[in-house]
This record gives C-alpha cells, structure tokens and sequence, in this order.
C-alpha cells in the first residue's frame, strides 16, 4: 500500500535525533546493560565474561486452548502445577561473543478426582546457545543494535511417550533433538530499551513423528532506573506447523500456538551480584492459543558474574 507523504515524518525524525543527541553516554551504557539483562537472564552484559545463576520458577495451569483456539477453564476438580529449577551459566567467547548453557530440573504435580493426585519429575531437556552481536545496542545512534542467536537443545528429559507414573507426571522434555536460530534488534533511547527478536526452531523426528518447525516472536520494553535496577514488559507469541507422521504426511489439527505476557524487574545487590524476579501469564483469551495448556507464574533468579 502506498504511504502518503508529509512534512510531519521528516519533522518527527529531527526533534528525536534532537533529543538523544542530548542523552549523556552512561545513560544508553545503562539501558543496554541492566534491560538487556532484565528481559533475558542469562545474557552477559557488555563488560562482564562470566556469569552463573540459578532460576526457580513456579506456575498454575489455569486452563487450555482447544484446536480451534477456544479458550477453556480447568475443570472443577482438576489441579496442575509446574516447577522448575534452572542452573545456567554464560561464557565470553569473543569480544562480542557469549555461549551458555543451561540445565532444568521439572516437577510435575497433577490431581484429579478419578485419578488421585501424583507428583514426578527429573532433569529436563538441556539447552546450548550462543550470541554474536554485530552492533551493540546504543552504539550507533540510528543503527539498532544486531546481534545473530543460535541454539541446540538435548533431548535429555522424557518425553510423555516414555513416562510411566500416573498422569505422566515425570515427563520432562519433547524427546527430539532441536536447533534453532534467530536475529535479535534492539536500541536504547535514554534510559529505555527495546528489543524484538524472532527465532526460528525445527526438531528431529522421535517415534516415527516429526514435531512442526516452530517460530517465536518476541518483543519487549524494558526502562533502567538510575541506580542500575531495571523494570521489563515483554510479550512473546509461539507458533508451529502441524506435525509430521512417519510417510511424510501432517498430522491434522496438531499445530500448537501460544501467547505468553511476561513483567519482570532487576535489582544489583552489587557490582558482582544481582537478584531478577517476575510473572508470566499465557492469556486466557480465545484465539490467542490452540491445543497448549495456559499458565500462570512467577520466576525468581540470582546471578553472580565476573568482569
């Protein structure tokens, strides 16, 4: 479609190069640092080269979206909670190059009226990634900051086709090798950052299926406050194609979708040390998900890191 044209673009564009030119340096330094580190965790900050930490989230699946994308309620009588624990730690590889790795451990615990209630779990699907940033963020006034992501996870949990305890509560992972990549933009303006990112994921095929290629979309707005600490909303919706049987042929209505709301915040303790919390929700709205159970929850970490 055609834009129309007007003064007020050109107009718009001269009071904020106006305005950040106006920005004092440690100002982006801060919003790059302490938001990036809000939205994702276990991502190195400009001037550190190591990291540890450790993650404990718990959730509540207060529903699920049905094929058609319908949200519906629990039913009465019927509990789910999800925990998991998360030993992470990141490397410098490069001057602008980090990996990390990251290990769950996932806890299952079901209740129904004709089945009881049950709790399981064991060590999740382990997950290695890496990230090259090719411009930092706040580095160029007018060029977004540009870093390339990529990821593997190991199919070291158990998928639901080998659990064995009642309502399948130890099953802890997609059982499928996974790859994945993606392309990360974001830039600060003053003390306030933004970041979209898009990764895209394909699995292995596992018991003769082969899981859709998967897509994530995520964007965030992240403001740090003066003394470092930093406050983060975030929105990230995940879809993936129908699945594949073993002739080749899809699978119907067996597509996933997902919205997930998350508002998270930062506080360093220290230079060395800092503590991030924060709650997640999947929408309990029509259309904004299909054949996925819909949560909510809370997440808190503890990282230490070395310069």
């Amino acid at each position: 479609m055609r834009r129309l044209r007007s003064r007020f673009p050109d107009a718009a564009i001269a009071l904020v190069a106006i305005v950040m030119a106006s920005i004092p340096s440690r100002a982006w330094a801060q919003a790059c640092c302490a938001g990036g580190s809000a939205v994702t965790p276990g991502r190195l900050e400009p001037h550190e080269d190591a990291l540890v930490g450790t993650q404990v989230k718990a959730a509540s699946i207060i529903g699920s979206y049905d094929p058609g994308g319908h949200y519906i309620g629990s039913p009465g009588g019927d509990t789910e909670y999800d925990l998991e624990q998360d030993v992470f730690g990141a490397l410098r590889l490069l001057r602008r190059g980090q990996a990390a790795l990251l290990v769950p451990l996932v806890e299952t615990f079901r209740s129904t009226p004709q089945d009881g209630s049950h709790l399981g779990g064991g060590i999740g699907d382990i997950n290695l990634s890496a990230r090259y940033d090719f411009v930092l963020a706040g580095e160029s006034r007018y060029v977004p900051g540009i870093a390339l992501l990529a990821g593997v996870t190991f199919p070291t949990g158990t998928p639901v086709e080998s659990a064995t305890q009642p309502l399948a509560v130890d099953s802890t992972g997609i059982g499928a090798f996974q790859g994945s990549g993606g392309l990360a933009l974001e830039q600060t303006f003053g003390p306030w950052l933004v970041n979209a990112t898009g990764i895209v994921a394909g699995r292995a095929p596992r018991g003769g299926e082969t899981l859709g290629v998967q897509a994530t979309l995520l964007a965030a707005g992240a403001y740090t406050f003066t003394n470092d600490a930093a406050m983060a909303l975030s929105a990230a919706y995940s879809f993936e194609g129908d699945a594949r049987d073993a002739s080749g042929a899809d699978v119907p209505s067996s597509s996933k979708r997902v919205m997930l709301v998350t508002l998270s915040g930062l506080y360093p303790i220290t230079d060395k040390w800092r503590l991030l919390g924060g709650l997640y929700l999947n929408p309990p709205v029509s259309q904004l998900g299909s054949n996925q159970p819909a949560s909510a929850g809370f997440f808190l970490t503890v990282i230490r890191s070395w310069s």
